[in-house]
């Protein structure tokens, strides 16, 4: 059995899932900090929008920013010699992009559940903003924030339409498990299929367990 697939996805939803982390807790701290519901509220839906957008949409976004005609992907190519098209870095970015609005979405709701109370006595002493999320607000919603984390890891590791668009199918570099699933479906070799399948499902048991986990120290924190 090849387990390649099984390699590379693991090793793209890793990479994806922490820089989704950095990204959606700044992402979500930025957006409640802001004072503006209407700022507010136009950011809330540029972090969100790939989630309800078609993985396919996220992959031509991705070709017309990362192309080797276009100017980004122009500027890394000539400058930095870097071609992110059919890359396995490109299937860490679309992985990235897809997975982003959970692990955005989850650490908001997460921070908004903290006791505000807690926060502004912790400014009354004096503390400053930096040290009031590290010490009291992100280890007060770090179980959502974790549960973000293993949910924004699923979805990294299911990417299919975005990664085929800018990434490719391409055996033992950009292959990742939901391409390998349809490749070998494709090729008639349903028992490969089945095997891939079946790690697929394993692996989205366990996070459903810790998800469930997660949500109800979130909730016994809450209390």
């Amino acid at each position: 059995m090849e387990i390649s697939p099984i390699l590379i996805s693991l090793k793209t939803a890793t990479v994806a899932t922490f820089f989704t982390f950095i990204f959606g807790v700044i992402a979500a701290k930025l957006v409640l900090d802001i004072k503006s519901e209407r700022i507010k509220a136009v950011l809330d839906t540029v972090f969100t929008i790939p989630l309800v957008l078609p993985p396919t949409v996220i992959g031509f976004l991705l070709l017309l920013i990362f192309g080797v005609k276009r100017p980004i992907g122009r500027f890394l190519l000539e400058f930095m010699g870097i071609r992110i098209i059919f890359s396995w870095q490109a299937t860490v970015i679309a992985a990235f992009v897809i997975a982003f609005p959970l692990m955005y979405r989850t650490a908001k709701g997460a921070f908004e559940q903290v006791d505000e109370n807690l926060i502004l006595a912790a400014r009354t002493l004096g503390m400053s903003e930096m040290k009031i999320f590290f010490k009291i607000l992100l280890p007060l919603a770090s179980p959502g924030v974790l549960g973000g984390v293993i949910l924004s890891f699923a979805r990294a590791l299911g990417e299919f339409g975005a990664t085929a668009m800018i990434a490719g199918n391409i055996e033992n570099k950009t292959r990742t498990l939901p391409l390998a699933i349809y490749s070998e479906v494709a090729a008639g070799n349903m028992n490969q299929a089945a095997y891939y399948v079946i790690v697929v499902l394993a692996i989205s048991f366990v996070v459903i367990l810790l998800m469930n986990y997660f949500s109800r120290k979130q909730i016994t924190k809450g209390n």
